[in-house]
């Protein structure tokens, strides 16, 4: 397998949901772990999620999971994950199952330039950036 670089993400018991959430905006392959099944089964626990990765038919690939025990919950803040390409249709799809129930900074729109783009907070607490690359013609 060579090297990939992919947003990991971190949630205060709430992965599970977020997760299936994901799998619905962009489809894929889901698989959860939880701490329970990795050597914690009688705790508080075990039902959270130790390890989540989402594969995707694009080509995407998201992972996560909640805070362990012991740790902290910090939400996240000072990055994006940003969506950017030309399908329009299947950008505009994302957008809009991201931005529904969170929060829109930046109406998905076309910028100054050029190109459509958007930002928004889903409903999980995580930034999102899509940029529609429009074509010249």
């Amino acid at each position: 397998m060579s090297s990939r670089l992919n947003p990991y993400l971190s949630f205060d018991g709430d992965a599970r949901r977020a997760f299936e959430f994901y799998r619905e905006v962009f489809g894929g392959t889901l698989a959860l772990h939880t701490f329970g099944e990795s050597g914690m089964p009688d705790t508080p626990e075990a039902d959270k999620i130790m390890h989540a990765m989402l594969e995707t038919p694009g080509g995407y690939t998201l992972m996560g999971a909640d805070t362990p025990p012991g740790m902290t919950y910090t939400p996240v803040g000072g990055f994006s994950v940003s969506l950017s390409g030309d399908e329009d249709e299947a950008l505009r799809g994302y957008w809009e199952k991201l931005s529904a129930d969170g929060t829109v900074a930046v109406p998905l729109v076309k910028q100054m330039w050029g190109d459509v783009f958007g930002m928004c907070t889903d409903q999980f607490g995580v930034p999102w950036m899509v940029n529609i690359v429009q074509t010249q013609g």
